[in-house]
């Protein structure tokens, strides 16, 4: 069945309700609220709709339908508990070509009342086609779990800055986008708010405040765990130049018209050099284009940001940095472990694959009470493993390494420092989190994350 979804002004038509029962109620405040002049017809009324029709919100006819009752309707809604009368209602209504639903009746219906959800003048209807309106409810009850509460003010201020744009500014794809980036912003009350500022220059007009840079923390690689900022910026942003891990997934948030910019670092691979990535990002700010350096986890951690921000403060680029979830939070999470533990974890270290192969083991003694999580730790951990233990880290000291952690083809593997050396070769990315924390609480549990788990303890660890 092929429905067309349409949204109707109703305001001062004429509708007929025949019927004045439990059903007939439930119709009644959402027939009302279109501006529907309505008119029941029924020869009971529950006392709510007798109510009604004493305020003069309703008219009330204390008999049974009658075919003239449809003449100078634009609408008829049945809603009785006889197949009959909702079939006479029907018939007579398809006769004047006038629209009727039979509440519950898939037969003796012309459309179907979808399940709202609404947030002032922003309304979301879902249908079904009569098929499990008890689904419907559940998809409404669950986008309006999502929805922030607030929307319908902002809809409303939006509404007044649309109509502004289009008053001021010629039409042509400038003002086409224009209206989608004030969709994607906030706006305030105050005069001085930008995006009202924004609506009054024109895009043209306004880039000339674009031109600065954001380093974005993609996190682990969910969508769903960027924070609110991220998502803002990479859905506005004019360029986005990201790190070869970021999924495909988040680059797809960006606006259509942006420019897309692998610009990752992959061992073994042809890359873009740290310098031609500061020299994109300062040629596309001065240009006043607003780009987006997307890093995977979080831009200060192992995300050479230093470099990046040295570089735009000496070309005189505006530039800010926005935090994401780091891969040691998203694997310690997979795992069920917290990086730091009153009886177990006092500190935690963090290094990269390299750096954490110390060439001067007399300055590092070995730090038991600590946990080390190393990101990027490579293909082949027997060397860090004889670091690790030349230092005077026990063999039997947990290890976990998990290999895209919170995204899909998430994977981990349990086993110890002695055994490190010979587990096979994780997917990229990876994240070695290695402390008696690892035993104590990721080895007694495992946690579900929606992904796929290597379970147990490699190469005959600890039981």
């Amino acid at each position: 069945m092929s429905l067309l979804p349409i949204f109707l002004k109703l305001e001062g038509r004429r509708c007929l309700l025949v019927g004045a029962g439990n059903v007939a109620l439930d119709k009644i405040g959402s027939l009302l609220k279109a501006g529907l002049r309505l008119r029941v017809v029924a020869p009971e009324a529950r006392a709510e709709v007798r109510q009604l029709a004493l305020d003069g919100k309703l008219e009330w006819i204390q008999r049974r339908f009658e075919s003239a009752d449809l003449d100078g309707n634009f609408l008829v809604i049945t809603a009785t508990d006889s197949h009959e009368v909702n079939g006479a209602v029907y018939q007579g209504a398809l006769e004047r070509n006038i629209l009727c639903n039979s509440v519950d009746d898939i037969p003796n219906c012309d459309f179907y009342f979808g399940s709202v959800v609404s947030r002032g003048d922003l309304q979301i209807a879902i249908s079904t086609a009569g098929e499990s309106p008890a689904f419907a409810q559940r998809l409404r009850r669950e986008i309006d779990e999502q929805l922030p509460v607030d929307l319908g003010p902002w809809l409303a201020k939006l509404g007044v800055l649309r109509r502004e744009v289009l008053a001021a500014h010629p039409g042509g794809d400038e003002r086409k986008l224009l209206l989608h980036e004030l969709a994607h912003r906030g706006i305030c009350d105050s005069s001085l708010c930008a995006t009202k500022q924004l609506a009054k220059q024109g895009r043209e007009s306004g880039r000339a405040d674009r031109g600065s840079v954001a380093l974005v923390g993609a996190g682990p690689g969910d969508p769903d765990l960027l924070t609110v900022k991220a998502v803002r910026l990479i859905e506005s942003a004019d360029v986005v130049l990201h790190d070869d891990l970021v999924p495909q997934a988040i680059l797809d948030l960006a606006p259509r018209s942006a420019e897309v910019v692998n610009v990752g670092k992959r061992c073994g691979m042809k890359t873009t050099t740290q310098d031609e990535i500061n020299a994109l990002m300062i040629e596309h700010a001065r240009g006043n284009r607003s780009v987006v350096r997307l890093k995977s986890g979080d831009p200060l951690l192992f995300g050479r940001a230093a470099e990046e921000m040295g570089a735009l403060r000496e070309a005189g680029v505006r530039f800010e940095i926005v935090p994401g979830v780091s891969a040691a939070f998203a694997a310690a999470a997979a795992i069920g472990c917290s990086l730091t533990d009153r009886d177990w974890a006092s500190r935690v270290l963090f290094s990269t694959g390299h750096h954490a192969q110390s060439h001067n083991r007399a300055a590092l003694p070995a730090l038991e009470d600590a946990t080390r999580v190393v990101y990027m730790p490579g293909r082949d951990l027997r060397l860090l493993m004889e670091e690790w233990l030349l230092e005077g880290l026990p063999p039997e000291l947990p290890c976990a390494v998990v290999s895209r952690a919170a995204q899909a083809g998430q994977q981990v593997v349990h086993t110890t420092l002695g055994a490190l050396g010979e587990i096979e070769p994780a997917a990229a990315p990876s994240v070695l989190i290695a402390g008696w924390a690892v035993r104590e609480r990721g080895a007694a549990e495992f946690v579900e994350s929606g992904a796929a788990l290597v379970r147990g303890w490699a190469h005959g660890g600890p039981g």
